[in-house]
């Protein structure tokens, strides 16, 4: 194995041996984005949370030459270690973590916010700040993430504020064949972003009380 430019370079065989590929992140960085640009390559099929409600051995059953994203494997990542091990390529996708706390803020009335603030941190005062959850749940999934790549050889980092340059170093690192301009330009394009309607409120100090309606939503 060789590098050029960061990247971890593999020779035909080994890289054939490679084709999964997982792009492990907190969520609300871009992942849907990323997965919509993948759609260009040719060599590989590419979905966003696509095993996300199955159980058993059917969680990790993602087909050959995929690339998948999915926040929710930073709780998985023993049976991704089990079922992939090094026999895989990693992703680490990474966005500021005020940036991703602040998006995170419109959405504790559902998804991973709500599984967090009231699943995994059990008794959390109702006067806790919503960005200082955001910014926990964050750490805890980073570190998660980081902790299982200490050992895996075949990673990279891809950062969401330098997206044009590390998609294409994405695109070298999982030997990608296709329309890299169509998807740098797909890529450019945002996708899911938080839309600030009736939906997504914005929870900050007293977000249980609002998010159990019994305070007015901020305008």
């Amino acid at each position: 194995m060789s590098s050029s430019h960061g990247v971890p370079q593999f020779d035909a065989p080994q890289l054939i041996a490679l084709m999964n590929v997982f792009i492990l992140n907190t969520g609300r960085c871009g992942s849907t984005s990323i997965i919509e640009a993948c759609r260009h390559i040719d060599n590989y099929s590419a979905g966003h949370e696509t095993r996300s409600g199955q159980l058993g051995a059917e969680r990790m059953a993602f087909p050959d030459n995929h690339i998948e994203a999915d926040n929710r494997l930073s709780w998985l990542l023993g049976r991704l270690d089990r079922e992939y091990g090094d026999n895989a390529l990693y992703v680490h996708l990474t966005r500021s973590p005020e940036k991703v706390s602040q998006s995170h803020i419109y959405r504790f009335s559902h998804g991973i916010m709500r599984a967090y603030s009231r699943g995994i941190l059990r008794g959390l005062d109702e006067n806790a700040d919503a960005f200082a959850v955001g910014m926990d749940y964050c750490d805890t999934v980073t570190t998660n993430i980081k902790l299982f790549l200490r050992d895996k050889t075949h990673k990279m980092d891809f950062q969401l504020e330098e997206a044009d340059r590390d998609f294409r170093r994405f695109w070298e690192f999982v030997g990608a064949e296709g329309d890299l301009e169509a998807a740098l330009e797909t890529l450019r394009t945002p996708h899911n972003s938080t839309r600030k309607n009736k939906r997504y409120r914005k929870y900050s100090g007293n977000w249980w009380l609002q998010r159990m309606g019994r305070l007015p939503q901020d305008r």
